[in-house]
């Protein structure tokens, strides 16, 4: 359920991230009409603010623009600090430790899980573990979607306890390490494990960020009635930690004439429809169909020129599968800018900076997550008036994840993947015809090598060696009506297992998938990228 709950956020919240942020964005109480006063100086933020290169670059300069506090939108590029106070750090370490005692309760009382028994007995013990590399500490034998997905949405939690209480990304992340270490430690009566102490750290912060970007586009302070209750309780399923500090620091019903927080243009996009997994060959409708509904997430403008936090610009995709057994989340993929700087090359507009990357696939055909970082290119050519060609280019060292040898089952209890690290690449390209349609192909290609395989049936954990893995997924939209379209794709996995003195292992699978898709936006905060 917490799975799910992660990829049906946007799904809840899509009609109130386009939050109003006027240029000038201070409102008159004795004016009354606050929505009108909003709607009013919205418009106005749009017709000054607007680009008429069309390009993505800055709006000519004016002096209703501030570009050292506002983007091209008006909005803010930093929360307002009068409004956004940090805390002690004392706040967030108390909430963590808060939220520790309490799953432990429910895992000991509710859920009736052996390893939550804790006492001072256990402590004596797991305080002796000594640091995570050293042989006090193991690889657990956890099943992949614990391991991959549940523990990231923990951290997530975790930073956002600093997050909501005024520090910024890179303060709020040793929070996540410490709450993490926490629980290993004092939460659980077994040998404590590396590979939750990374998943729960590197990608609860990212996780935890992007939460928190959506929440703040949801949030407006200035907003009053039914409008403001709807706002306070989505941005609340969005980011729980944020919602409970809201209620307990009065923001729930805080009351400003200006914006307050840092919003970025966002577009979602909903494709539903079915999906066809054919049985490890490459004929067309070979296997079963299930209903399928995927989501992406696009935040932020990468063509926009200005000067980069992390995460001002991030976009993931995420695919539920239905009827398939507990495999709901088919995969998830995304990552998010950590250091930046825009270029332009001619009537090429271009981002140029670190990534954070976070790949997730548990299939049918194989399971892998990555947890990598490294350098991304992010492109833009005009094609004619309405037509472009955004091209993306991805290279990506992976320190840590998780890899099956081949298909894999959803019935099993225990570890039946090794953990690993290696390298990925990855190549989008889209061309968008305008009210046309659009023409994609995605290929990603990731190297893994093996470097732990024991598990509790080694036989299904298979060898050392390397993985390497190919995906393509070319597909094609037509507009249909408005922002609904009708759209085909293929997906050809193919996995190569390399090892020396044991037989090479390749597996394939197709996948086509058979959609209407939906297109959702602000229009008034477009950015212009839909890749």
């Amino acid at each position: 359920m917490k799975s799910i709950y992660l990829l049906f956020f946007p799904l809840l919240t899509c009609g109130v991230l386009s939050a109003q942020n006027p240029l000038k964005d201070t409102i008159v109480p004795s004016k009354g009409h606050i929505k009108e006063q909003l709607d009013s100086i919205k418009k106005e933020k749009v017709k000054i603010a607007s680009d008429s290169a069309g390009n993505g670059n800055q709006p000519a300069k004016s002096r209703f623009i501030d570009t050292t506090k506002l983007n091209k939108y008006g909005d803010l590029l930093n929360d307002d600090p009068e409004f956004t106070k940090k805390t002690s750090v004392l706040t967030p370490a108390l909430e963590v430790v808060g939220m520790s005692v309490v799953l432990n309760v429910v895992d000991r009382t509710v859920m009736h899980l052996e390893f939550a028994n804790v006492d001072p007995h256990t402590w004596s013990r797991t305080l002796k573990a000594g640091f995570p590399w050293t042989n006090g500490w193991e690889w657990d034998q956890d099943r992949f979607g614990n391991n991959f997905l549940s523990h990231p949405m923990t951290g997530s939690f975790y930073f956002n306890a600093a997050r909501a209480n005024g520090f910024n990304f890179w303060q709020s992340a040793p929070i996540v390490f410490a709450g993490s270490y926490m629980w290993k430690i004092f939460g659980e009566n077994g040998t404590p494990e590396r590979e939750d102490l990374i998943n729960t750290t590197v990608d609860g912060i990212l996780l935890g960020e992007t939460t928190y970007r959506l929440s703040s586009n949801i949030l407006d302070d200035r907003t009053t009635g039914a409008e403001r209750v709807f706002r306070e309780i989505a941005a609340g399923l969005v980011d729980p930690i944020r919602g409970f500090n809201r209620l307990f620091q009065g923001k729930c019903t805080r009351r400003t004439n200006k914006e307050v927080y840092q919003k970025e243009p966002v577009n979602i996009t909903f494709y539903a429809g079915v999906h066809a997994i054919n049985n490890q060959t490459n004929h067309l409708l070979s296997g079963h169909n299930d209903e399928m509904l995927n989501i992406q997430l696009n935040y932020g403008n990468p063509f926009e020129v200005r000067s980069r936090k992390p995460f001002d610009f991030f976009r993931f995709r995420a695919e539920l599968n239905f009827g398939v057994g507990r495999k709901v989340v088919d995969n998830i993929t995304g990552y998010g800018v950590l250091l930046a700087k825009n270029y332009q090359w001619g009537k090429v507009a271009a981002l140029l900076g670190g990534f954070q990357y976070y790949d997730y696939y548990d299939t049918k055909a194989f399971e892998l997550s990555t947890t990598a970082f490294g350098p991304g290119l992010i492109t833009k050519v005009p094609l004619g008036k309405t037509w472009s060609l955004y091209t993306n280019f991805h290279l990506a060292f992976a320190p840590f994840a998780g890899s099956s040898v081949g298909p894999v089952t959803d019935t099993t209890l225990y570890r039946d993947y090794r953990f690993a690290f290696g390298w990925q690449g990855k190549i989008e390209s889209m061309i968008n015809f305008g009210k046309i349609g659009t023409l994609t192909l995605l290929y990603y290609y990731y190297m893994i090598h093996a470097f732990d395989n024991t598990g509790k049936d080694e036989s299904k954990v298979g060898t050392l060696g390397n993985n390497y893995i190919s995906i393509l997924k070319p597909r094609v939209t037509v507009h249909l009506y408005k922002n609904l379209s009708i759209g085909a794709e293929q997906t050809v996995y193919l996995n190569d297992h390399v090892d020396n003195g044991v037989q090479n292992l390749h597996f394939t699978q197709t996948e086509q998938r058979i959609f209407l898709m939906l297109y959702w936006d602000d229009p008034q905060r477009r950015q212009h990228y839909n890749l």
